[in-house]
């Protein structure tokens, strides 16, 4: 099936509801940091989504079922795996989560991110 230029999303013609919230009790480890997102895109088959986020300062948990593709927009952030070795992201970084990753995932202040998410299927 062909497609057209009226198929391309164009997020700055959009109008996407931003979902503001906070982690889960059992997922916070310090601060309870009010989070956003505004999810520009997700496919027909729900795998493949695209939008923004942002995170007050605060750490938790994070288990990786997807891919995630990230692009730092503001702020930093210290991304920390099960075995204690850390990587510190900032404004400017792009860098992908693998699928399988489990760890910490601590903000600095505020951090604000574009990500582009895969999620395979079984």
């Amino acid at each position: 099936m062909n497609k057209s230029i009226s198929d391309i999303t164009l997020f700055s013609a959009q109008s996407t509801e931003v979902e503001s919230y906070h982690l889960a009790d059992e997922k916070r480890i310090t601060g309870n940091p009010l989070q956003s997102v505004q999810n520009h895109f997700e496919s027909p088959c729900k795998q493949f989504n695209v939008g923004v986020w942002q995170s007050e300062a605060g750490s938790w948990s994070v288990s990786y079922s997807e891919y995630e593709y990230c692009d730092i927009l503001e702020g930093s952030s210290i991304i920390t795996d099960s075995e204690g070795h850390s990587l510190t992201v900032k404004a400017g970084d792009k860098f992908v989560i693998p699928s399988g990753f489990t760890g910490t995932w601590e903000v600095v202040g505020l951090c604000k991110k574009i990500y582009v998410m895969f999620e395979q299927q079984a």
